[in-house]
Parts: structure tokens; C-alpha cells; sequence
């Protein structure tokens, strides 16, 4: 394009003796020329004490503070870290691209090609990326396309022949697209409202500041290193200061992509590869879920262990906090679901095939999604259930020796992915909770085996994704339990009680719940030991009263010095 251009000047304009470079020069001088006069025209903008602000803070100090403003984050810092390093690579690869291709043996023509090759991968990318990889989270996508990207940069430094270098260039080209537009879609969903502005403007100004250093730098490194070749038995391989650069580039881009991959993987106990696994059969989408409105948490855990009393005290502790509650349960949290509750834990049912009870389950819990909670979270109300999918994969998937995957995908399917805000276990050896049980259902009476195979599935679960999963040691005090409860629950950035406070002081929200809880424990411990010294003092009264009431003929005294030594013996 440049060079028919150039053509053009020389045939319009005969005196004009300018290269393809120079009109390329001309052209962007003149836009800057014209950005320039639109911005000195503009007279609608006012100048506050923003404005003032600004033009007393210097580059470096504006730098420092919208880092303190972002680092609170791990997301942020991730995707902070994984944008400088995108950026690194990039311009060590604008800066020496004309250098490389001359050491190929390409001209201006193939420097050309090199170049359309880099933006026609990176528009693909943006274009098509999201949609082809939509069953990744964009937490994991992002660093995992980071990491590919520096990978094939140090292909391409590797690689001496400029065919191969094009074909290196595109895929390069379509993995740093992805890492680029998951990157800013997560740094605007991730960032609040009132500094996301910020942010994006420090993010900015740190990648120009970036991308001038390493223009600056990187043909400075490239010359200091020179021209290397290296002999493997009659093959002769020679490479100059641009390829080694670029492969440096390339592996601080891998070594920053991953660094971003473990700051954000949202599920740290599962492999990338079991997410290719599972996305090549189409299964990813679903195990991954959607983002989903409003609060949803559930129960989970073995029998007796104390669910449905701490799901009432949370759904108590929610609504004195100003929240909207609905409390459910499964199975029979519909209409529906209390006949199905019947069919499935009624002794007068008797054996029902494995596959049966599994499908049962799942039809419970369609329906349960469909007609309760699904309509309560769209209203904005916080959903409790005694039970949720989790339990079909515990107690169907390891307590009836099925394939949990199958169940678990089973489950997914019948919930259109509807994934809970928080899971909480409470973990309880099974021998325990069972005897708690004054009576027992059809599934209760299964042999101890069942139950702690469902106990341990519900460990292994709460392992592959501990954000979401919440453990709770069940044999602490029912007091105990609920503190804890309630100061992870209110870490919950949605709840109305975090809007309201202020925002600055996120990190004192898990304190202010452990005291509140512990306060109204201590009221609650204060209430009973004065009932109890209240209950003692009636009691003695009772007994001063019958003992004065005794006939005169009998000997109280030795009863009354027996009473002590057996209340000591016990």
C-alpha cells in the first residue's frame, strides 16, 4: 500500500523524492496534526480539581498510586502483570522486526508481509478467540494465551526460514489477540465502578511508558550481543542479536503468562489439560457455569451433622442485615419435589435402582431451579438450600459406587449450569452424625461404609475449587459453627451490608463479622448462665422449703450430710 502511495506522490508531485518510510512519516505526522487542532478546538470540557490534580502529580508518582490503587487485587495484579509482559514482547518485536527479516533475507516486501501477517493474527484473535474458546474461564484463558503467545515467539526466534516465520507470526498474532481483549474484558468486569476510570488510565499510561522503554532498549541489546553461529556436525546455524533478543522477549512473555496463569486460576486443583479434556467433548461449558444473578448459597455435608439449624441461623443473620431470604431445600423444595422426597426416602419405597434414584434427584432439582430459586435470585433475594447438585454427586456418585462424573454432568444438565455463590461443607465423621439420628430414612439406615464414602466425596469436591467451597468443622459448638459461617458469608462483595459500608475498609469486614457474631454469642452464653443460676437458686429454695416442712421425729441431718458426698461422687 505504501509503495502505490509512494508511486502516486511521484506521478502527482514530480519535484517529491521521499521513500515508501517517508510517506508513511508524512501520514502520521499529519494525523497527529489533526488530533492536535480537534483537542485545542474543544471548549466543553471543564477543568475541576481533578484537573489541578493532575497537573501537579508527575509520571512517576501518577504510576505509583494507581498501583496501590489496583495491587489490593490478586485478579488485577495478574492481569496487570500479564499486560506489561504482552507488552514487552511486542515491542522488542516492532523494534527489531525490519532487522530480523533482513537476517532472514527478506526485504521491504517481506517486512510487509511479516507485519500484515502480526495484525491479521491479533484482528483473529479479537474476533474469533472468545467465541472459540467461550467454555474457558477468562481468568484461565488469559494467561494460558499469554504463556502460548511467548511460546511461539520463541519459536519464531528459533525458526530461519521467513515462510515458516509467517505462518510462526499469524499464530502469534491470534494468541496475543485473545490475551489482549480477555484482558481488558476482565479488568472492566473485575474493577468497581467509582476507580475502574483509574485503573484503566494507569493501565494505559504503564503499557505506553513499557512499550517506549523496550523500543528504546531492545536494539540496544540486540547490537551488544551481535552475530552468533553455532555448528552441529556438518549444519551451520547463524544467529544475530535480533533473534536473541526476540527469544529473550519470548521467554520473559511465557515466564510473566504463567506467573498471571497462577495468580488467577480459579480452580487451582485442576489441570488446564483436564479443561481441554472436557472442552473437546463439549462438557467444559457446563462444568465451568455461567455468571449467575444474585446470592445462592447451599448446605452440604453428611446426615445429622446440623444443616437445616444453620441454614435457619444464617437465613436469621441475613435478614437482620437487610437482606430478602429464601429458605429451601432439596429434595422437596417444590410442590413436585415433596412428592419426589416421598418416592425417594420412604422405607414403604423399597430398593430403587441407582440410575433410578440419580434421575429422580435430578428431576427434584429441575424442577426445584425452575419453580424456586431461579425466580429468587432474578428478584434480587439471597437463596439458602438444604442441599444442592453436591449431594447427588456424594451420595449417588461415591455412596452408590456410580461414575460422579456421569452424575455430576446429569446434575449440570438438569440445572442449566446454575452454580451456588458458596458451598458450605460441614464435615462430620459419619459415625457421629448417624447417631445424633432419633430416627432414620431410607437412604439414613445405609451401612457406615455409604455414609463416609459420601463424606469423603464432599472433601474431594470442596479441593477442586476452593473459592467457591467453604469447610466447617462439625464438631465445634452450634454457636461456634455459626461464627464461622457468617464471616465468610459476609466476605460476599454482593451483599447489601458491603455496599453500604465503606468501600476502603474491605479488609476489616470478616473482623466486624467475628465480633458481631461473637457479642451475640456472649449474650447468648450470658442469658443461659444466669437461667441456670436462676434454676439452681429456685432449686435450692425447694429444698430449704421441704426440709423445713419435714416432721421433728426424723433425723434430717444425715440425709443432709449423704446429699454432699453423692453430688461430690458424681
Amino acid at each position: 500500500m505504501l509503495s502505490l502511495f509512494t508511486s502516486a506522490f511521484l506521478a502527482v508531485i514530480p519535484g517529491f523524492s521521499g521513500t515508501a518510510v517517508d510517506v508513511a512519516l508524512y501520514v502520521n505526522a499529519a494525523s497527529f496534526a489533526f488530533a492536535a487542532f480537534t483537542i485545542f478546538n474543544l471548549r466543553e470540557i471543564p477543568k475541576g480539581a481533578a484537573a489541578k490534580h493532575a497537573s501537579e502529580t508527575g509520571i512517576l508518582k501518577s504510576l505509583l498510586e494507581g498501583w496501590k490503587s489496583v495491587s489490593g487485587s490478586k485478579i488485577i495484579r495478574g492481569l496487570v502483570t500479564g499486560m506489561v509482559g504482552a507488552f514487552i514482547a511486542a515491542g522488542a518485536v516492532i523494534g527489531l522486526a525490519r532487522t530480523f527479516v533482513g537476517d532472514l533475507g527478506g526485504g521491504e516486501a517481506a517486512y510487509g508481509i511479516l507485519f500484515g501477517a502480526v495484525f491479521t493474527g491479533l484482528a483473529a484473535g479479537i474476533a474469533f478467540g472468545p467465541k472459540v474458546f467461550a467454555q474457558f474461564s477468562r481468568r484461565r484463558l488469559f494467561g494460558a494465551s499469554l504463556t502460548i503467545a511467548g511460546i511461539f515467539l520463541v519459536g519464531l526466534a528459533a525458526i530461519p526460514n521467513l515462510v515458516l516465520a509467517v505462518f510462526t507470526v499469524l499464530a502469534l498474532g491470534a494468541f496475543s489477540g485473545i490475551s489482549w481483549v480477555t484482558g481488558f474484558t476482565m479488568l472492566g468486569m473485575e474493577v468497581a465502578d467509582d476507580v475502574r476510570g483509574r485503573t484503566f488510565a494507569f493501565v494505559q499510561s504503564l503499557i505506553r511508558v513499557v512499550l517506549v522503554g523496550v523500543l528504546a532498549i531492545a536494539p540496544l541489546i540486540a547490537a551488544a550481543v551481535g552475530q552468533h553461529t553455532f555448528k552441529f556436525q556438518n549444519t551451520q546455524v547463524s544467529y544475530n542479536g535480533a533473534s536473541v533478543t526476540i527469544l529473550i522477549a519470548g521467554l520473559i512473555a511465557s515466564l510473566i503468562g504463567v506467573i498471571s496463569y497462577h495468580q488467577m486460576k480459579d480452580r487451582p486443583n485442576v489441570s488446564l489439560w483436564s479443561d481441554i479434556s472436557n472442552a473437546l467433548k463439549g462438557e467444559l461449558g457446563s462444568i465451568t457455569g455461567a455468571p449467575t444473578k444474585g446470592i445462592f448459597i447451599v448446605f452440604e455435608g453428611g446426615e445429622g451433622i446440623g444443616k437445616s439449624t444453620q441454614a435457619k441461623l444464617l437465613k436469621a443473620w441475613l435478614e437482620q442485615e437487610g437482606e430478602s431470604v429464601v429458605l429451601s431445600r432439596e429434595p422437596g423444595g417444590s410442590d413436585l419435589g415433596i412428592e419426589i422426597r416421598k418416592i425417594l426416602l420412604s422405607h414403604s419405597t423399597g430398593e430403587i435402582s441407582p440410575r433410578a434414584e440419580a434421575l429422580l434427584y435430578a428431576a427434584d432439582r429441575a424442577h426445584h431451579v425452575f419453580a424456586v430459586i431461579r425466580p429468587a435470585l432474578a428478584a434480587g433475594d439471597v437463596v439458602i438450600s438444604d442441599r444442592y447438585f453436591d449431594s447427588s454427586i456424594a451420595y449417588q456418585g461415591a455412596g452408590r459406587i456410580l461414575e460422579p462424573n456421569e452424575v455430576a454432568r446429569i446434575s449440570r444438565w438438569a440445572t442449566e449450569s446454575l452454580f451456588p455463590t458458596l458451598t458450605i461443607i460441614i464435615d462430620l465423621p459419619a459415625e457421629i452424625g448417624l447417631g445424633r439420628l432419633h430416627s432414620k430414612d431410607r437412604l439414613e439406615s445405609q451401612p457406615i461404609d455409604f455414609h463416609e464414602r459420601v463424606r469423603q466425596e464432599f472433601i474431594q469436591l470442596s479441593l477442586l475449587d476452593p473459592e467457591r467451597y467453604f469447610v466447617v468443622d462439625g464438631n465445634q459448638s452450634i454457636d461456634e459453627i455459626h461464627t464461622e459461617i457468617i464471616a465468610r458469608v459476609s466476605e460476599i462483595a454482593t451483599l447489601k451490608r458491603n455496599a453500604r459500608e465503606d468501600k476502603g475498609a474491605l479488609l476489616l469486614r470478616p473482623i466486624r463479622a467475628v465480633n458481631k457474631a461473637v457479642r451475640t454469642t456472649a449474650k447468648r452464653t450470658s442469658a443461659s448462665a444466669t437461667k441456670a443460676v436462676k434454676s439452681s437458686t429456685d432449686a435450692v429454695r425447694k429444698s430449704a422449703t421441704k426440709a423445713s416442712k419435714k416432721p421433728a421425729g426424723k433425723k434430717p441431718a444425715k440425709k443432709v450430710k449423704e446429699a454432699p458426698g453423692k453430688s461430690a461422687k458424681k
